[in-house]
């Protein structure tokens, strides 16, 4: 790893801990030439399948997409940081599990209003009422009816 501040190659690790769910690895360094210490972030790359979108048009995945999507309908909300990134982990998870190289984004919508629903009914209305595309205040009335049921 190259130091941040003098590029040179020569560094050392001086601390590993796992992050979140062990899907990350924090390491804490430092440089053997200029005695700076900085921190990395180490996850996997992993080639997620393509996104086939409604009109037939294909996308990559997008991580800061989904997390933009969850953010907007949890805003003002009460949940914790900690539970959105689990939520993040669980939907890149299923992304990844599926056999498929294409998976419809329909499917991946499905998966966030699933994991909102668990999270804040508010959210989850939100969320809903744009990815639905909600016409009037009945679309509104027959959700909140499902939700109240379940």
């Amino acid at each position: 790893m190259r130091c941040p501040f003098c590029q040179s190659d020569d560094t050392r690790v001086l601390d590993t801990r796992l992050i979140g769910d062990g899907s990350q690895v924090r390491r804490r360094r430092e440089c053997t030439s200029c005695n700076e210490r900085y921190s990395t972030l180490e996850s996997v790359d992993l080639n997620f399948p393509r996104l086939v979108k409604s009109d037939g048009s294909r996308e990559s995945f997008n991580e800061t997409k989904l997390r933009s999507g969850l953010l907007k309908a949890l805003e003002k909300r009460p949940v914790k940081t900690s539970l959105i990134e689990n939520s993040i982990s669980k939907i890149e998870h299923k992304l990844m599990t599926q056999a498929e190289r294409e998976v419809p984004s329909s499917k991946v919508g499905e998966w966030v209003m699933d994991e909102l629903r668990l999270l804040d009914e508010v959210a989850y209305i939100r969320f809903a009422s744009v990815y639905r595309q909600f016409q009037d205040i009945e679309e509104f009335k027959n959700e909140i009816e499902k939700l109240m049921k379940k």
